[in-house]
C-alpha cells in the first residue's frame, strides 16, 4: 500500500438519549452492498473538510439532524489494495430532519446553512433521503452493548467504547 494514495473518508457515531431510561443508544446502518452494519460515514468530496463531510453523510444515510460534539479515534484499515482513513466524531441526534433549515438560518445562496455549531458553514442537505435508499437500508438504534453486538467490523465495536469514553465522562 506504500506510495497509493489515500482514501479519506468520515463519519459519526451517531446517538440520542433513550425516551425509556435516558441512556445513549446509537444509530448504526445497514449497507446491502456490503451486508454489514456500521456507523454512517463516507468519503470526502474534493475541498471538502471532514467534520463537514461527517455531518453531511450522517444525514444522507440516515436522514438524522445532528450536532457533532468530541473527536473520536481515526480509523485505517486496506480497502482493495489501498489506505482508508476514517475520521470519526460522537455527534447527537437533534430534533428536525437535515433537509430543514433551522428556522433562525435560512441557506445562503450556496445551499449552505450556517446552523450547526461547531461546523462553520455547515451543508444544508435538500431533499435528503430517508431510510432506505441506495446506500442505507435499515437504521435502527441500540444500547451501546447491543450496537457492539451488532457491529460487524472490529474497528466499529471500538468506537462503541470511544464514544461511551467521550460522552460520559
Amino acid at each position: 500500500m506504500a506510495g497509493k494514495p489515500v482514501i479519506r473518508a468520515a463519519g459519526c457515531v451517531l446517538w440520542r438519549r433513550s425516551a425509556r431510561d435516558g441512556r445513549p443508544e446509537i444509530a448504526l446502518v445497514h449497507r446491502p452492498r456490503y451486508d454489514d452494519w456500521s456507523h454512517p460515514k463516507g468519503k470526502l468530496k474534493r475541498g471538502e473538510d471532514a467534520l463537514r463531510c461527517a455531518v453531511r453523510e450522517v444525514g444522507e444515510e440516515t436522514g438524522v439532524r445532528c450536532v457533532p460534539g468530541p473527536e473520536l479515534p481515526t480509523v485505517r484499515y486496506p480497502v482493495k489494495g489501498r489506505p482508508k482513513e476514517v475520521r470519526y466524531w460522537a455527534a447527537e441526534a437533534v430534533p428536525g430532519h437535515p433537509d430543514e433549515p433551522d428556522e433562525r438560518d435560512e441557506p445562503d445562496d450556496r445551499g449552505f446553512a450556517p446552523n450547526v455549531p461547531g461546523v462553520p458553514d455547515a451543508p444544508h442537505i435538500p431533499n435528503a433521503p430517508n431510510v432506505p435508499n441506495d446506500e442505507v437500508d435499515q437504521l435502527v438504534w441500540l444500547l451501546p452493548e447491543e450496537a457492539r453486538e451488532r457491529l460487524t467490523h472490529a474497528h466499529d465495536r471500538a468506537l462503541v467504547d470511544a464514544f461511551l469514553d467521550a460522552v460520559t465522562t
